[in-house]
C-alpha cells in the first residue's frame, strides 16, 4: 500500500501512465479493428456481446501475462537457431536474424493467421458466394458465435504478448502497467460498438480496414524475423490512407445531395 501511495505522489509514474494508456490505446486499434470486422459476419444481435468477449478475453490476456512477467520476459530468450546469416547493412548489422524465441515464433504464426484471415475477408467481399462465406448461414447461430470468439482469442494473445512486453521496456513498476492496461481496454470497449458500425455502414471503410490487417500481418512476420518496422510508420500511413478515404466519403456525401438537388 505504502508503495502504491509513492507512485501516485510521483509525478514521473503519472507520466509513464499516461505514456503507457496513449501506447496501448494505439496497439490496440490493431486488435479491435480485427474484433470489429469479426463480430460483424454475425448475427446483429450478436455483435456487441461478441465484441464485450473478445476485449474482455484481451484484459484478462494481459492481466495474466503481466502476473507472469518472469516468465513472458524468458519468451524472448532464444529458443532454435538456423544458423543462416542474412545480408549485412551499412551499419554491420544482419539484415534478418535466425535464432528464434518463442515471442518470435508467435508474431509469426499470428502474422499469418492475420494475412489468411484478411484475404480470405477480402476475397469474400468481392466474391461474396455461400460456398466461400467464413461462418456457414445453415449452422447453429452459437457455433458461429464460438468460432468468432475463438479467433478473437487466437489474435488477443499475439497482439497482447507485443503488447505487454513493449509495457515492460517502459517502466519496472507493475501497478502502473496494470492500471494502463486497464484504462485502454475499457477505452476500447466503449470505442468498440461505434467502430464496428462505422465500418458495418461503409464498405469502402471495410476494405481499407481489411488492407491495414493485411500490413499489420506482414509487419508480424517481420519481426519474428528480426526486421523490426517502426510502428510510427506504420501508424502514420494508416492514418494517411484513413484521412484520404474521410476525404472520399466527404465527396461522396457532397455528390448525392448534388444529385437529390
Amino acid at each position: 500500500m505504502d508503495a502504491i501511495l509513492t507512485l501516485l505522489a510521483d509525478p514521473a509514474a503519472w507520466i509513464a501512465l499516461i505514456t503507457l494508456v496513449v501506447m496501448e490505446v494505439v496497439l490496440g486499434i490493431d486488435n479491435l479493428i480485427f474484433v470489429s470486422i469479426l463480430s460483424n459476419k454475425l448475427p446483429l444481435q450478436h455483435r456487441s456481446k461478441a465484441r464485450r468477449i473478445g476485449i474482455g478475453l484481451a484484459l484478462i490476456m494481459r492481466l495474466v501475462l503481466l502476473s507472469g512477467i518472469a516468465w513472458l520476459v524468458g519468451l524472448t530468450a532464444p529458443l532454435i537457431n538456423l544458423g543462416i546469416t542474412g545480408p549485412v547493412d551499412a551499419e554491420g548489422h544482419h539484415s534478418f536474424d535466425t535464432a528464434f524465441s518463442w515471442r518470435d515464433l508467435i508474431l509469426i504464426a499470428g502474422g499469418l493467421f492475420l494475412v489468411w484471415k484478411a484475404t480470405t475477408e477480402i476475397h469474400h467481399s468481392l466474391d461474396p458466394k455461400p460456398s466461400h462465406d467464413v461462418y456457414d448461414k445453415k449452422a447453429p447461430i452459437a457455433a458461429n458465435f464460438t468460432a468468432a470468439i475463438v479467433q478473437i482469442l487466437l489474435l488477443d494473445i499475439v497482439f497482447s504478448i507485443d503488447s505487454i512486453l513493449t509495457a515492460v521496456g517502459m517502466t519496472e513498476h507493475l501497478p502502473i502497467m496494470i492500471a494502463a492496461v486497464i484504462i485502454a481496454v475499457g477505452l476500447m470497449m466503449l470505442a468498440a460498438d461505434p467502430l464496428a458500425n462505422f465500418i458495418n455502414n461503409n464498405p469502402t471503410v471495410v476494405m481499407l480496414a481489411l488492407g491495414f490487417l493485411l500490413m499489420i500481418g506482414a509487419v508480424l512476420i517481420a519481426d519474428g524475423f528480426g526486421v523490426h518496422v517502426p510502428k510510427g510508420y506504420i501508424y502514420a500511413a494508416m492514418a494517411f490512407s484513413a484521412v484520404v478515404e474521410g476525404l472520399n466519403m466527404a465527396a461522396r456525401r457532397s455528390s448525392t445531395k448534388a444529385d437529390s438537388k
